[in-house]
C-alpha cells in the first residue's frame, strides 16, 4: 500500500484519497478530446483516521475556505498530457497545503516602542518636508 509522507508525524494512506478523472482543458491537442486526463484527488479532513486532532483542527482552521461542507479538501490537476503525471501532480499539491497548513503558527510580535534615533530621524525628516515646502511659496512683497 503507497503513503504519501506529509511530514515526520502524518503519513496518508492512497486509500483515504479519492481519484476522479475527467476530460482536461490543458495541453493535449485533440487527445484530450479522447481521454480523461484531468484529475481531480481530494481527501476527507474530517472523517481521516491517519490525522490526529490537532492536525485535523489546523487543516481545517487554514483551509476553512478551501474545504468542502462535507470537510473534504480538493485538488485539481490537469498541467500534463497524461493521466499518470496529473495524478502525481495533485499529489504533490496535496502535499504541500498539508505542508503549510501544518506549520506551527509564527510567535505573536512583541509591541515595542521606537528608538531615541529613531524618533530623531523622523522629526528630522519632517523639519526637512517643512522647510522644503517653505522654500517653494510665493516670496512675500
Amino acid at each position: 500500500m503507497r503513503i504519501l509522507s506529509i511530514n515526520e508525524s502524518l503519513h496518508i494512506p492512497v486509500s483515504e484519497l479519492t481519484l476522479v478523472f475527467s476530460r482536461s482543458s490543458g495541453p493535449g491537442g485533440q487527445n484530450i478530446n479522447k481521454t480523461s486526463t484531468r484529475v481531480e484527488l481530494s481527501f476527507d479532513v474530517i472523517n481521516s483516521n491517519s490525522i490526529s486532532e490537532l492536525q485535523r483542527e489546523r487543516i481545517a482552521d487554514r483551509f476553512r475556505h478551501r474545504l468542502h461542507k462535507t470537510g473534504v479538501l480538493t485538488v485539481v490537476s490537469d498541467r500534463y498530457r497524461t493521466q499518470g503525471r496529473n495524478r502525481l501532480d495533485s499529489e504533490r499539491k496535496l502535499i504541500e497545503l498539508l505542508q503549510e497548513a501544518l506549520k506551527p503558527p509564527p510567535p505573536k510580535r512583541r509591541k515595542t516602542k521606537p528608538g531615541r534615533n529613531a524618533r530623531k530621524r523622523r522629526l528630522d525628516s519632517k523639519k526637512r518636508q517643512a522647510e522644503k515646502k517653505i522654500s517653494r511659496r510665493r516670496p512675500r512683497i
